[in-house]
């Protein structure tokens, strides 16, 4: 396990943390899902996803096959994100939360990849 791969597993941790528990109600995220044109129960499916990948990410300090579920589910997750602005012609200025996100995500994936093959 590399340093860069832990330390990047917790920003990743505690962020997704953050990020997934504001999702269950918070009064910006309620609004934002309703202006991206998405239903309440997606919201807080997304919150639950991304508190299991931040969950997997944080575990994944102890096992890597882990981190590389972990790295996978926030690819996933933040790829949806990208999306969604450009459903909504946000701006690339807009989308840069979820470009860093995703490509933190996929350097934890990319360093513990070899964990998922066996």
């Amino acid at each position: 396990m590399s340093v860069l791969s832990i330390i990047l597993q917790v920003i990743l941790g505690l962020g997704f943390l953050m990020f997934g528990f504001m999702k269950f109600g918070s009064k910006q995220m309620v609004e934002g899902f309703k202006q991206y044109g998405y239903p309440g129960w997606f919201r807080v499916v997304t919150g639950l996803v991304e508190v299991i990948s931040a969950a997997l990410v944080i575990a994944g300090i102890w096992n890597e096959t882990l981190a590389a579920w972990g790295g996978l589910f926030i690819v996933a997750t933040m790829v949806g994100a990208i999306f969604t602005h450009i459903k909504i012609k946000d701006n690339v200025q807009q989308m840069m939360m979820p470009i860093i996100l995703l490509i933190l995500g996929l350097v934890v994936l990319l360093l513990n990849f070899g964990s998922l093959l066996g």
